[in-house]
């Protein structure tokens, strides 16, 4: 079996601050232990996009995984919060706006994150607690 089919697989820019705080985000609020994570630089991640339709060096979104679905940008966002624990799920409730309300703000907050937040020279090493987590 995939991973993908056992678990919804988050995928980000391993190199970037704010994807990374995205990310121990998502592994404190997991509860129920639904997700995977991934960096989009790593070799295995390169495995699972060859599987779609996802060019292996695009950077600029959190990508979503779920079985045979793949969700960008604030739908993917708004997906894993609905999967969270916690009121976190309640957010999916912004699922009603359409994309293009959506997207152009996660757009720009993903085009000056490196500006913003910094960036890492190499993606980051899971600790032993979050080794797990992690594909």
């Amino acid at each position: 079996m995939r991973i993908q089919d056992e678990y919804h697989i988050v995928l980000f820019d391993g190199v970037c601050n704010l994807c990374n705080s995205a990310i121990d985000f998502i592994i404190r609020n997991d509860k129920k232990n639904r997700f995977k994570v991934g960096a989009l630089q790593d070799d295995r991640v390169k495995e699972i996009l060859k599987n779609y339709q996802i060019d292996e060096t695009y950077l600029d979104s959190l990508i979503l995984v779920s079985g045979d679905q793949v969700y960008y940008r604030s739908t993917a966002a708004l997906k894993i919060a609905k999967n969270l624990s916690g009121l976190w799920p309640i957010l999916y409730g912004f699922i009603i706006l359409p994309s293009f309300v959506r997207d152009p703000i996660y757009d720009w907050i993903a085009k000056n994150r490196y500006k913003w937040f910094g960036k890492k020279e190499t993606c980051r090493l899971p600790t032993e607690e979050e080794k797990a987590k992690f594909i």
